[in-house]
């Protein structure tokens, strides 16, 4: 079909936004796998550590990262076929990640202080888990990325022996003013503008993503008025 050039457009900018989402998608996913697996092992301590706030954020993990994937899939089916009936898909289920985001990002700034004694636990747990499994990579990841989101260093701060390696890398001087995580963690402040940023620059890109399809897809039904098929 001969597309407009602002079709064009969109329909490479489509591609690539659905391979870095699924790639993003898969990351998370396969991340979220790793350390559900790895907690069920027990570890040197033969100490049941599957708690509730970990469960929880683990599972939002998976199921974020396969939500990805398979919007991913069907945006990038749906862009390289022309197919309106599967970009359709595409756009119903990126809504439904957006409203989900929305709901998500609106439940963090009004319980704030619930989301951060939720992910301060998940922190503790990760943590207990890297111990007692002698280092685990998966959890290795997970403190990493703690530690890098909220700038802290495992539960003692600057004098932290067990994750060290794990923490932001910093100056001298900066090193011995590094906070503890799980203080720092739940008393974030989910409405800073840093957070808020954040937030609105995700709904930003799902948004052009979804304006994007739908000028895409009026391109696609002007060739096929344009071009009938006998």
């Amino acid at each position: 079909m001969a597309l407009g050039g602002c079709s064009q457009l969109c329909k490479c900018i489509l591609i690539l936004v659905n391979i870095v989402l699924g790639l993003i998608g898969f990351a998370i996913m396969a991340l979220g796998l790793w350390v559900r697996f790895s907690a069920q092992t027990r570890g040197i301590f033969n100490v049941d550590l599957h708690t509730t706030s970990f469960a929880i954020v683990v599972t939002l993990l998976i199921v974020l990262g396969a939500l990805m994937m398979v919007i991913s899939a069907f945006g990038n089916f749906g862009a390289c076929k022309e197919s309106k009936g599967v970009l359709t898909v595409f756009v119903v289920l990126l809504s439904f990640l957006l409203t989900f985001t929305i709901a998500a990002g609106t439940l963090a700034i009004m319980k704030s202080e619930e989301v951060g004694k939720l992910l301060s636990d998940a922190y503790t747990t990760t943590y207990a888990q890297y111990v007692d499994k002698g280092g685990d990579p998966s959890m290795a990841i997970m403190l990493q990325f703690f530690h890098n989101m909220f700038g802290c260093c495992g539960i003692l701060g600057s004098i932290e022996p067990v994750v060290r390696d794990t923490c932001p890398k910093k100056g001298f001087l900066d090193s011995f003013s590094v906070p503890a995580c799980p203080a720092v963690i739940a008393s974030k402040d989910y409405r800073s503008p840093a957070f808020m940023g954040g937030f609105f620059g995700i709904l930003a890109l799902m948004v052009f993503a979804m304006v994007c399809c739908s000028i895409f897809m009026n391109g696609i039904k002007h060739s096929q008025a344009s071009f009938p098929v006998y």
